[in-house]
């Protein structure tokens, strides 16, 4: 597989005219990652990687040395989440940063914390994005958009796997991309959509103007992962 090193350019290079694929590493066979990571690269459009606190969500996920590691075995960009504390985020920023992290995601929740996060990523040379729990209004992440290169929004819980999303994902979705719009922002910001993702909420969400949605067991778990990927590419938002 191509190493590679951190650009901080490569989101800018996303494709802008089809859904992403953003394959979630939380669902790979984490005792084989090299194996499930080689069958995904020729269809991720990046790599999403969690990163957990176990206070601001439950449990503990992924380390700098795991975020290293992938980034020496993919050509793609990877994209952190930190589900972290406001007094940990900015140095966690930094960690990953220079780990290989192409795009470091706060939450909004962090507040002036994670403003400070968004400027450091982007000082290091990576690209910052936005996040926001399901039960956060999504007006708490207007002072972020003029600083970020993704918009994320959950559609379950925090940091449960297996789901179902909510009723309010999608209506929460069309309020981002008012939101995008009214600060003059919106062909820069990548919209994501992250948990419950299903065969039949992706539609829904890409309707709801979804740019990328995060794939769990979707992607890992479909046995033609290129007929799964075309699927992805061929769903039309609405005009």
């Amino acid at each position: 597989m191509t190493s590679k090193s951190l650009s901080g350019g490569t989101i800018a290079t996303l494709p802008r005219h089809r859904l992403l694929g953003e394959f979630s590493l939380w669902s790979a066979d984490l005792a084989n990652m090299e194996r499930d990571l080689h069958r995904i690269e020729p269809y991720v459009d990046l790599h999403h990687i969690d990163v957990a606190d176990a206070r601001f969500t439950p449990g503990f996920l992924f380390f700098p040395d795991f975020v290293a590691r992938i980034a020496k075995l993919t050509a793609k960009p990877i994209h952190v989440h930190l589900m972290v504390e406001a007094e940990i985020v900015e140095e966690q920023t930094r960690q990953f940063v220079e780990a290989g992290a192409d795009l470091v995601s706060v939450h909004a929740e962090n507040g002036e914390a994670g403003l400070r996060a968004v400027a450091l990523a982007k000082e290091l040379g990576a690209e910052a994005g936005v996040v926001l729990r399901l039960e956060t209004p999504v007006s708490e992440a207007e002072p972020f958009l003029t600083e970020v290169a993704f918009f994320t929004l959950l559609g379950t819980s925090i940091g449960v796997k297996g789901q179902s999303l909510s009723d309010k994902a999608c209506d929460r979705l069309r309020e981002a991309r008012s939101l995008m719009k009214r600060a003059g922002r919106e062909k820069e910001i990548v919209l994501a959509a992250d948990g419950g993702i299903r065969e039949q909420t992706v539609p829904m969400l890409r309707a709801a103007g979804a740019e990328t949605v995060v794939l769990g067991s979707l992607a890992f778990g479909d046995k033609d992962l290129p007929g799964r990927i075309a699927w992805l590419h061929a769903l039309e938002t609405q005009p």
